[in-house]
């Protein structure tokens, strides 16, 4: 998966690529060219005494090293370009991947695990592909082109490589083995401190009021606590690691001053032969080291390409057709045929057998105990979900066959629970129509009751909300998403039990402003009071996901013990006549 996500996203920035590899080429020839001539000038310069060859071949030498660090410089530049901007298209993919998923797929993934995946996950690939870039391109041809200039300068002294490199390329192999687990379930671990800790800060109200502080403190400990474990787990790999290296470096040096002085002493090696060996010989090790080091990074940056890889692979069950439609011919009109729902993996289906039709100028209520389905039910006609039997259709097309900007855009709707962005009222309003006018925005909110309280604060329109409505009431945030939902002027009218948290008499201005506006619109509600949608052109009763009851609020009363059973519970028999 890694190479594959690799191929991918780095195909654009070939040229780059190209120049990178290079630019390494051209420093590693430089790092293998300074020893030799190193060598020349201690026994042909130094050894000599000649003077103007020190100073000549030394020349050559600072020329070569001040440009190797241009290239050093050329190399990072471009690296660190290509590294950040592939992360960026991986992240853009990711989020565009995301907002295109269904409430199954957003169910199936959760919004933690997606976060860390766009953000934590993503920063592991790139981090690897940046370490790559700027150190792995040349460690391979300073090790091979080390090796070559080892042996040039004294066959019999490079044999000591054949014992060192089997020993580093069997300890690095152990440590990768044990690696691989450890990485994967580290990111599993960072998911699992990003969903507590989601749900304390968004959980806090309800955690004080319960007095469950110590209880959530002790449930974030353990998760923290098991990250913790599996990051010093790796922490020891790395420790154990560069001492390993060093030891095995020191071991090397030693042994090679030790044999070469022989070889010195023999005739066999020049002074400057011995001390180019033992430089090569680092270059050598250095570069094992490198690599050694990029190798803990493959790990990890597998791990996450592959958790970034099944988000990408993801199939998505809602999703628009190739050729879609963008005119609906009856406006407003919709109508559910036999719709049967059922979650992948349950026993049962939610909603069996629902057949209704809601037309423009009409209020068309459902009801139900709670569980019945309600939600589930309109979320299939917004298309948040799509039928598993049965076809709902707006404006006399199949949901399933209309263009995503058509559905969509011919629908206002209010969620069960309201959510507000971080911004202002006005920036919220925009999301229901992006050039409203300051009038149709103080309209919306005269309709939702809500625009009063808007004027007591000194910025009006611009008055901050904060992410999640966090700053605002319960009821608040419903009158402000009912306005942005009003201010778009849509053909269908989605309210998902949106009334409940305001009190009865806010409820009755609100309802009474909101029947002009809709009139030319079909208007679906959700609601658990009857007193909300006593006046409803036609009333839906869910009970256990099946239509049990169909018509008027009096007609139900004679004709559906599950309504009359619920009016009752709300209000007297002679009240709900």
């Amino acid at each position: 998966m890694l190479i594959r996500l690799l191929r991918r996203y780095l195909k654009p920035y070939t040229a780059a690529l190209i120049v990178i590899l290079v630019v390494q080429a051209a420093q590693a020839i430089a790092s293998l060219y300074l020893p030799s001539q190193n060598a020349d000038i201690i026994d042909n310069g130094v050894a000599q005494g000649d003077a103007a060859y020190i100073l000549r071949t030394g020349g050559w030498m600072l020329a070569v090293s001040f440009g190797q660090v241009i290239a050093t410089l050329v190399a990072v530049f471009l690296g660190a370009r290509t590294a950040m901007a592939m992360g960026r298209d991986l992240r853009q993919d990711l989020f565009r991947k995301a907002m295109d998923f269904s409430a199954r797929e957003m169910a199936h993934f959760g919004a933690p695990s997606l976060i860390t995946r766009t953000t934590n996950d993503v920063q592991q690939v790139q981090m690897l592909v940046l370490m790559t870039l700027v150190l792995l391109i040349s460690a391979p041809m300073i090790m091979i082109g080390g090796g070559a200039m080892a042996m040039r300068h004294d066959l019999a002294l490079s044999s000591l490589l054949l014992v060192i490199l089997p020993v580093l390329a069997i300890f690095v192999g152990l440590m990768l083995r044990r690696m691989n687990p450890l990485f994967r379930g580290m990111q599993k671990a960072i998911d699992a401190v990003n969903r507590v800790l989601r749900e304390q800060i968004n959980g806090l109200r309800v955690i004080r009021a319960f007095q469950r502080s110590q209880y959530e403190r002790d449930r974030f400990d353990g998760v923290n606590l098991a990250l913790t474990k599996l990051q010093l787990s790796v922490g020891y790999a790395f420790a154990l690691m560069f001492p390993f290296v060093m030891l095995v470096m020191n071991l090397t040096s030693v042994a090679v001053i030790w044999f070469g002085g022989h070889r010195v002493e023999s005739g066999a090696m020049e002074v400057g032969g011995l001390t180019a060996f033992i430089t090569y010989l680092m270059l050598i090790l250095m570069s094992v080291m490198m690599a050694s080091m990029m190798f803990f990074f493959v790990p990890r940056a597998q791990a996450c390409a592959e958790r970034i890889g099944d988000v990408l692979d993801s199939g998505i069950s809602v999703h628009e057709v190739a050729d879609p439609i963008h005119q609906m011919p009856h406006p407003g009109e919709l109508a559910l045929d036999a719709v049967s729902f059922q979650f992948q993996g349950a026993d049962a289906p939610v909603l069996q057998d629902i057949s209704f039709a809601a037309y423009p100028g009409e209020m068309t209520a459902i009801i139900g105990a709670t569980g019945s389905g309600k939600t589930t039910l309109i979320n299939l006609i917004a298309r948040l979900y799509d039928a598993t039997d049965g076809t709902v259709s707006l404006g006399g097309v199949d949901v399933r066959d209309l263009a995503f900007d058509a559905l969509w855009g011919a629908i206002g709707f209010v969620p069960q629970k309201p959510y507000l962005f971080g911004g202002t009222v006005r920036s919220n309003l925009q999301y229901g129509k992006a050039d409203a006018t300051e009038e149709e925005m103080w309209q919306a909110l005269e309709v939702a009751q809500i625009a009063d309280f808007v004027r007591q604060d000194e910025l009006g329109l611009d008055m901050e909300i904060a992410a999640g409505g966090g700053n605002v009431s319960g009821g608040q945030r419903q009158r402000l998403s009912i306005a942005r939902a009003v201010i778009r002027r849509p053909d269908v009218y989605v309210f998902d039990d949106a009334f409940s948290a305001l009190d009865f008499a806010t409820d009755a201005r609100l309802r009474a402003a909101l029947a002009p506006v809709t009139r030319h619109s079909t208007v679906v509600v959700v609601s658990q009071r009857v007193g909300t949608i006593m006046e409803a052109d036609r009333i839906v009763v869910l009970d256990d996901g099946r239509v049990v009851g169909l018509g008027h609020h009096d007609e139900l009363l004679e004709t559906c013990p599950t309504y009359r059973e619920i009016a009752e519970s709300q209000m007297s028999l002679e009240d709900a006549r």
